[in-house]
């Protein structure tokens, strides 16, 4: 925890983020040492609490409750309960979960003036996360798992293994609630952290759970290279417009496969679309190689990519005498660019 706060500059006020369970709890334990103390190192800290209810079980609001009154009995102030409606956005429940209550964390941090937001995440979490990114083909960011600080939120115990958190619980003589879903097989995380990850213990030996959240570590260093090589590279080739955007297509299809397919997908976001999956970043990239123009291929955030070809360019050009286009000294077209381009439209649902 020390290290963490150190690290993210020695914020002054803090909020924790705990859902009563053994991993929150532990956190919620720790940082109240600091809260009580008033200072790490010597620099002036606050720690406030916060307790998301999700509203799917049976007795949430009794334990939203009881978890807060044992926060301020920690020493963290003030501490508060919200609760949220856990919505559909077609990707899961527990994504759909996970959406609620980091929108209700925002709002906490922003309503108590807190600057970071500390969640109780441990290796253990950060290993099912690399094994769950394997199971669905995920690239290298999703098997970067999660980070120890991103933004405002950090995780200072993603060094510790799940059965730490328990013992930190017993020391202060905690009673931390367990949360029923951790163990249901309806779902992917429980059946990894309860079917996958012993077998694979059993089977392969101890410290199958570090070796995983080492090569987190080790690809969030690749990951991150390589999105600013990305980034660098979409700045420096992209063309807005005012219905979106285009690149030019002889350049993206110069580039090494693992920056063109980062370069489309930057594109799709800034007109507005979601993050492809790799299947239809692959529809997208293939458009160029195909003949003349091509699409448009959909992408998530109703995003429209196609291919313009440089004749149908040059045609357009020709038909509307626009900028761009000019007769040679010959009398014939001048050519007005060199190859066609890879456009991204926005396309508004018909709910907006």
């Amino acid at each position: 925890m020390q290290n963490a706060l150190a690290a993210a500059d020695y914020p002054e006020r803090v909020l924790v983020a705990c859902s009563g369970g053994p991993d929150s709890l532990a956190l919620a334990a720790v940082a109240g040492y600091f809260a009580r103390r008033g200072h790490v190192d010597g620099h002036p800290i606050s720690v406030a609490g916060v307790v998301v209810d999700h509203q799917l079980q049976a007795g949430s609001a009794e334990v939203a409750s009881r978890t807060a009154a044992v926060l301020r009995e920690l020493g963290l102030s003030p501490v508060e309960v919200r609760t949220v409606e856990v919505a559909s956005t077609g990707f899961g429940p527990e994504a759909a979960a996970r959406d609620a209550r980091h929108a209700a964390l925002d709002a906490a941090a922003a309503d108590l003036g807190c600057d970071r937001i500390l969640l109780g995440h441990t290796l253990d979490d950060q290993a099912e996360q690399v094994l769950l990114g394997l199971a669905r083909g995920s690239g290298t960011r999703s098997l970067a798992g999660m980070r120890p600080a991103r933004g405002r939120l950090l995780r200072p115990f993603l060094g510790l293994r799940r059965e730490e958190t328990l013992e930190i619980c017993e020391v202060e003589e905690l009673q931390p609630w367990h949360d029923p879903s951790n163990s249901d097989s309806a779902f992917a995380r429980s059946r990894t952290r309860v079917e996958v990850m012993p077998v694979l213990e059993e089977k392969l030996g101890p410290g199958v759970a570090e070796s995983l959240a080492r090569t987190a570590a080790i690809l969030q260093q690749d990951a991150d290279f390589l999105e600013d090589l990305a980034n660098e590279t979409y700045l420096s080739l992209v063309q807005r417009t005012d219905d979106g955007a285009w690149l030019p297509e002889d350049a993206v299809r110069g580039l090494r496969a693992a920056l063109r397919f980062r370069v489309i997908a930057k594109a799709a976001a800034d007109v507005g679309g979601q993050q492809p999956g790799y299947g239809r970043l692959q529809a997208a990239e293939a458009l160029l190689r195909r003949q003349g123009s091509a699409g448009p291929v959909e992408l998530p955030g109703h995003v429209s990519v196609y291919r313009l070809s440089l004749s149908d360019l040059e045609q357009e050009r020709a038909a509307s005498g626009g900028p761009g286009y000019a007769a040679s000294p010959t009398g014939g077209p001048r050519e007005a660019a060199r190859c066609g381009k890879l456009v991204f439209r926005h396309q508004k649902s018909p709910q907006q």
